[in-house]
């Protein structure tokens, strides 16, 4: 079992933990997860201590008694949301920026659309 972690692992589980997430598109429901249970992550851990002999037939041991470990720990937990959040920034600011354009656009024209009945309704 493992009590401890290094902080260049614990880093390093976070980061691809914080991939995962994003490639998955899940950032927001993560980071609103995570908020909402950080003040729970002690127990948290503790009971994936107790379910890991029923845990590790899914998942890889090591990591997950690691991550295990790492949830004890409230500064890796803030490390964890924040990775997750600038790596979804960075994974999808072009198709962020594209939407916003489409958006716009779609708002202009129903804008004008709107000024040209009103002109119409006028006369």
């Amino acid at each position: 079992m493992i009590l401890e972690i290094s902080e260049e692992r614990a880093v390093e589980l976070i980061e691809k933990l914080s991939n995962f997430i994003a490639k998955k598109r899940m950032a927001a429901p993560a980071i609103m997860t995570i908020e909402s249970l950080r003040p729970l992550a002690r127990i948290g851990s503790q009971l994936m201590h107790f379910l890991a002999p029923f845990a590790e037939i899914i998942f890889n041991a090591k990591e997950y008694q690691e991550f295990a470990v790492l949830l004890e720990n409230e500064e890796y937990v803030r490390l964890l949301i924040k990775r997750i959040d600038e790596i979804d920034v960075d994974m999808f600011r072009e198709e962020r920026k594209e939407r916003k354009l489409k958006r716009k656009r779609r708002n202009n024209k129903i804008k004008q659309f709107f000024k040209i009945n009103k002109k119409d309704n006028k006369k």
